[in-house]
């Protein structure tokens, strides 16, 4: 399954990125956590140290004049090899006994008008990877986008297999959200699924035109707010069997 994590900034979209790929490692799945997102929070996020997250691949010169070339552009490099040369290892914690899968970090970098024509060889580069795990990646790949609209409007998803939009419960951020589902749709993504973060109870949901029509809740978990006063990891926390009911509830309303 490859599903893109949309939304306002700020709303939990990495989080909930985050808690997916840790979930589905723990239930025996390999998963490809791609970071798309120029904020580049989802190593941390995912438990790794500063030092520990990879050279964004936008940051790869090397690679791209060796892939892309300088002058007249190869648009359609070979890439297959980069998803394993260029992505680390996640830590996976499991009950003892139970076998675990694979959890791979690839930090993307900017992506800057991707799918808009621009024949940059760094965005080529990008897009060539993207629609390589997008298409052919047999493992699970989660891929945390920029905030906002931009990535959908490129087209830089237009294939993945379903789309998140993550928003908080206030009118600001699901009037964001319901112009990330009317654009997603506009690319042939009908299958959405609207997940409203940080909620207290199922608050009833303003009508806008575009807003996902299946929605799951997250609640606001204390053991999350705590943690994130001290350190940038959401994963590990007390609160895990509510954040495993999410991310079954996320799958289900997916499938």
């Amino acid at each position: 399954m490859k599903i893109a994590f949309a939304g306002k900034g700020g709303v939990g979209k990495t989080t909930l990125c985050a808690w997916l790929g840790d979930y589905l490692a723990r239930q025996g799945h390999d998963v490809i956590l791609v970071d798309a997102d120029t904020a580049l929070s989802l190593g941390q996020a995912c438990g790794l140290e500063p030092g520990e997250l990879p050279v964004p691949l936008s940051g790869r010169e090397d690679l791209i004049r060796e892939r892309i070339g300088s002058g007249y552009l190869s648009l359609n490099p070979d890439v297959s090899d980069l998803p394993g040369e260029l992505s680390v290892e996640l830590p996976v914690a499991a009950a003892e006994g139970v076998r675990t899968g694979r959890k791979r970090l690839l930090t993307m970098g900017s992506i800057t008008g991707a799918g808009d024509g621009c024949a940059c060889a760094a965005n080529a580069l990008l897009k060539s990877v993207l629609s390589h795990l997008v298409l052919q990646e047999r493992s699970h790949v989660l891929v945390d986008l920029e905030a906002g609209v931009e990535h959908l409007g490129r087209g830089t998803v237009a294939a993945v297999d379903g789309l998140v939009v993550v928003s908080e419960p206030s009118r600001r951020s699901l009037e964001t959200a319901a112009r990330v589902g009317a654009l997603a749709r506009e690319l042939g993504l009908p299958r959405q699924v609207l997940a409203v973060n940080r909620v207290v109870g199922e608050p009833r949901l303003p009508s806008l035109e575009g807003l996902p029509g299946s929605v799951v809740y997250v609640p606001a978990l204390a053991g999350l707010t705590g943690r994130q006063l001290e350190q940038a990891s959401v994963l590990g926390l007390d609160d895990r069997p509510a954040i495993d009911e999410v991310c079954a509830r996320l799958i289900t309303a997916m499938s």
